[in-house]
């Protein structure tokens, strides 16, 4: 048993209650949604996971080895997605609260519930007890196990923008702002993708837009 899963047998052993980890991926790019996860990983397989780490420590590889290995046990998990759109409508922190939310929808029947939710901020209009937990995918094993089902979700997702808008190498970058996507939007203009309240973005004269 790893640090993260002793973390959260000392919850379980404080409360009899199933636990649910929730995370997201891509806060912060200038491109594509920000996605959430919650699953709810049983203590009987904890020994079967104990190379789940943070998503951010993986590579695309294993991530993808480990999130291939969670359908075949079948554990629980929802997603959801918030688009550029509605990151742009209500900012970021709502927008992660909407995907979060959305992706808790199976769980919202369980009798008695935990969800720990990575960061510092609580979960706005949810209807579970919730605990945040401060750096919670490099703590907690459930958060972990979210956070790297949340990144392989969403790379699949910039993956496929790309095969869409294959001038600004999301299949790369991903939607953050890295020095090719910067020039690639100098160049063809923003797409559906990108997050017009971004900087630099809702400043277009700063890229040269005009």
């Amino acid at each position: 048993m790893n640090e993260l899963q002793r973390f959260d047998c000392e919850i379980l052993q404080k409360n009899s209650c199933a636990l649910i980890g929730i995370d997201e991926a891509g806060r912060g790019p200038l491109a594509g949604p920000v996605v959430a996860c919650a699953v709810c990983a049983p203590k009987e397989i904890y020994h079967l996971f104990e190379d789940v780490n943070d998503s951010k420590k993986l590579t695309d590889v294993k991530r993808e080895k480990i999130y291939a290995r969670i359908n075949g046990y079948k554990i629980a998990y929802g997603v959801g997605f918030a688009s550029a759109k509605e990151i742009d409508e209500i900012n970021i922190l709502q927008a992660t609260f909407l995907a979060m939310r959305r992706a808790c929808q199976k769980f919202l029947d369980i009798n008695e519930a935990l969800a720990l939710v990575d960061g510092n901020h609580k979960i706005k209009d949810f209807l579970l007890p919730q605990q945040t937990v401060i750096d919670g995918d490099a703590k907690s094993f459930s958060i972990a196990m979210a956070s790297v089902i949340a990144k392989v979700h969403r790379d699949r997702y910039m993956r496929k923008a790309h095969e869409l808008y294959p001038v600004y190498g999301f299949d790369g970058h991903k939607g953050y702002g890295s020095g090719k996507h910067i020039a690639a939007i100098k160049e063809h203009g923003p797409c559906k993708e990108h997050r017009m309240t971004f900087a630099p973005l809702k400043n277009l004269n700063q890229l040269e837009f005009l």
